[in-house]
């Protein structure tokens, strides 16, 4: 069955406002204050927990990779008990989805957020019933861009690896499809389009209605 799997975060949907709230959870612990904020640096709390770290204490003086691995549990743990206040699903994403399924297409989710998390903000958007897989960062001994996370998600849908692609919004989704042998369709309407469409993928889309013709083109 031709499948089609989508990253989560910066492509199904907008997690950055939660993202950024539970890391600056975390410099106030410290009595650092907001380090980060969420019209600048959305693109980097949708990289991921110890890349937001990363950032927030760049900003200040006296902190190291050390001190990003002690506080990635404290940021977990905060995003956890305030998941969804501010997420939101992108226009059209699950317009897209029910179209792909009523074409035949089976349709997955891979994503790098830990598989707990991911499963619980989906379940608190009310469309977790709406994908037949869902792999996490830690649902295998690997993840992307290995492209077994990939594979994996594919049969996890009942879906042929070898008819079918990823959607995401990374440089991490363009070389987990390149790594798997599949095509990938990179969103725009996250941060940083001008950086997505530099990263060569076998197409682009500015919003969800353009998904199933390029699609249909890519995968049949």
């Amino acid at each position: 069955m031709r499948t089609v799997i989508f990253d989560l975060d910066g492509t199904l949907a907008d997690t950055s406002g939660d993202l950024i709230a539970a890391a600056n959870s975390c410099f106030r612990g410290l009595g650092l204050g907001d380090l980060l904020n969420v019209e600048h640096d959305a693109g980097t709390a949708l990289r991921g927990g110890r890349a937001m770290l990363t950032l927030g204490f760049s900003r200040v003086e006296g902190f190291d990779q050390d001190e990003v691995d002690r506080q990635y549990p404290f940021l977990l743990n905060a995003y956890a008990e305030d998941i969804n206040s501010h997420t939101v699903l992108y226009p059209g994403a699950m317009e897209a989805v029910e179209q792909l399924k009523s074409l035949g297409y089976a349709v997955g989710i891979a994503t790098n957020k830990p598989e707990g998390l991911a499963e619980t903000l989906m379940q608190s958007l009310g469309v977790r019933n709406e994908f037949a897989s869902l792999v996490g960062a830690d649902t295998l001994p690997v993840r992307k861009p290995d492209p077994e996370h990939h594979f994996e998600a594919v049969r996890r849908a009942g879906g042929d690896p070898l008819q079918s692609l990823l959607v995401g919004d990374t440089a991490t989704d363009r070389d987990t499809s390149r790594n798997a042998g599949v095509p990938s369709v990179l969103v725009t309407f996250g941060p940083g389009p001008d950086d997505v469409r530099a990263l060569e993928p076998e197409a682009t889309i500015d919003h969800f209605d353009e998904l199933i013709g390029v699609v249909s083109k890519l995968i049949g």
